[in-house]
């Protein structure tokens, strides 16, 4: 629905209206409000007074002109992005509409790319691939938009806006999995996962949507509006947080209240909203320690930074500036992290988007903006530089290379290995990993084992096993694979997996 059911702002009037500019909505950066206060949102816990949040500094700063995406055809608008880097490609997934995507409403579009600044196109070789739609029944007969998108364990998933018609406060937020992005099969039997709190009923009557979820040390974070909401400004302005392991949220649900994450027995309580705005992304920054959201303001695309669980903010604000007219897309991982600087993995983190810039008569015009955040002294000990190295491999002591995976460093022999193990092999070692046992030793030729035609692994030191997502690593390191049964394979202890980055 053109009028974005997906615009927080306004109620469906036609098939296409006018948006107002986010920017006219209070966020953390202080940017006023248009009219009184109505309603007084809940208040957030305030940081302690020792701990003086540290300021970051950003260069770098990049924009690309042209539209990287767009729907094509009769599709008028095109917002709402979330974007994947992944096996050396983009992936965006935004809302659109299509008038030969069935039935007639929002869409879901694909569009891939080499470069995060596109141009991206359909996998069918279209402008936009339409890949999921209305169900024509139940909460999201009519409209699926504003998608979310992660990767665990092999599985997508899409979190999404539903809506069967007119807002009337009934969007919602569903979920949809697929094994490779593209064909999708609706979760929870194709219901919501979280519906609107109906708290306050304002004169916003958007409802629950807008979500941006994550997936940290097993817990998936799941970010959203609801203008019912209590914890809400008087606009309806406001993002929720909810954590479970669960990526359907049916159980074991934490919510994010007045004094932290605490279980609940559902997903209704909105007592705290994480920052002012609409349409806001968020992601994990290994190399900070911390959560950033994406939000419009004034100047451009504000980032504001919360620890892991929601207590005080470690970091300034920054922004990367620029025109928008709908909420920003952040290129994440597949897990919806951030993904790390090659050159100087230590000392900073690059920080790329997509958002709409053009209103018309809906928001449109997907356009690439970015900079470098600086100042992140992210390897100053050995638990942060472990966090900030994930995947990165530094010469050892011993003339071999140590690779950080899981958390743990790794010793391998043979440098072309750890090459294949790791994003990239820094020219000097991290002096911080110098307090950082060896957790386990891949040698030259070490013991493997086989079972099926794809399922190998390599013995390390430690005695365990540790499964090989390509089995041309064993190759690689001059490994046989003895033949074993999946009764014998099982028998062995696991170590975390070997994952082939490149």
């Amino acid at each position: 629905m053109p009028s974005r059911f997906r615009r927080v702002r306004h109620a469906l009037v036609s098939l296409v209206v006018v948006v107002v500019a986010a920017g006219c909505s209070a966020d953390a950066e202080g940017v006023t409000e248009r009219g009184p206060q109505r309603t007084t949102a809940a208040p957030v816990p305030a940081a302690r007074a020792e701990v003086e949040p540290v300021r970051l500094g950003t260069d770098r700063e990049r924009a690309g002109p042209q539209v990287v995406a767009a729907g094509g055809g009769d599709a008028v608008y095109n917002y709402a992005p979330t974007l994947m880097a992944e096996g050396g490609r983009y992936r965006m997934w935004w809302c659109s509409q299509l008038g030969t995507a069935a039935p007639p409403g929002d869409d879901v579009l694909l569009a891939e790319s080499e470069r995060p600044w596109g141009p991206y196109s359909g996998p069918d070789g279209s402008p936009g691939t339409a890949v999921f739609s209305g169900s024509s029944t139940g909460f999201d007969g009519m409209h699926t938009c504003d998608p979310s998108v992660i990767k665990v364990g092999g599985t997508y998933y899409l979190y999404y806006t539903g809506a069967a018609g007119h807002h009337a406060n009934g969007n919602a937020i569903g979920l949809a999995t697929s094994p490779d992005g593209r064909v999708w099969t609706r979760a929870n039997g194709g219901a919501p996962i979280v519906t609107a709190s109906h708290d306050v009923l304002r004169d916003n009557v958007y409802g629950t949507g807008q979500p941006a979820a994550t997936h940290v040390n097993g817990w998936f974070y799941l970010m959203f509006t609801d203008t019912t909401g209590r914890g809400a400004g008087w606009n309806g302005a406001g993002q929720f947080v909810l954590r479970a392991r669960d990526p359907a949220f049916g159980t074991d649900v934490e919510l994010l209240g007045e004094d932290g994450f605490h279980r609940t027995m559902g997903t209704a309580d909105r007592s705290r909203s994480v920052v002012d705005a609409f349409s806001a992304d968020l992601m994990w920054v290994p190399a900070l320690g911390a959560f950033a959201i994406a939000h419009e303001t004034a100047d451009g695309t504000s980032l504001t930074f919360w620890d892991r669980e929601f207590r005080r903010k470690p970091y300034t604000s920054v922004v990367i500036p620029g025109p928008w007219k709908e909420g920003p897309g952040l290129i994440r991982t597949p897990e919806g992290h951030a993904l790390p600087s090659l050159d100087d993995p230590c000392d900073r983190v690059p920080v790329d988007l997509v958002r709409a810039t053009v209103d018309a008569a809906a928001p449109t015009a997907l356009k690439y903006f970015g900079a470098d955040l600086t100042g992140t002294t992210a390897c100053a000990d050995a638990a942060r530089a472990l966090r900030a190295l994930e995947g990165f491999a530094v010469p050892s002591p011993e003339r071999t290379i140590d690779v950080v995976l899981h958390g743990k460093l790794i010793r391998v022999e043979r440098r072309s290995v750890a090459e294949r193990l790791s994003v990239k092999v820094l020219d000097h070692r991290v002096p911080a990993l110098d307090a950082v046992p060896v957790a386990a030793r891949l040698s030259t030729a070490a013991a493997g084992i086989q079972t099926g035609p794809a399922q190998a692994g390599l013995l390390l030191d430690d005695k365990r096993l540790w499964a090989l997502s390509d089995p041309k690593l064993a190759t690689l390191n001059s490994s046989k694979l003895a033949k074993v049964t999946p009764r014998e394979w099982a028998a062995h202890q696991r170590g975390p997996d070997l994952i082939a980055r490149r």
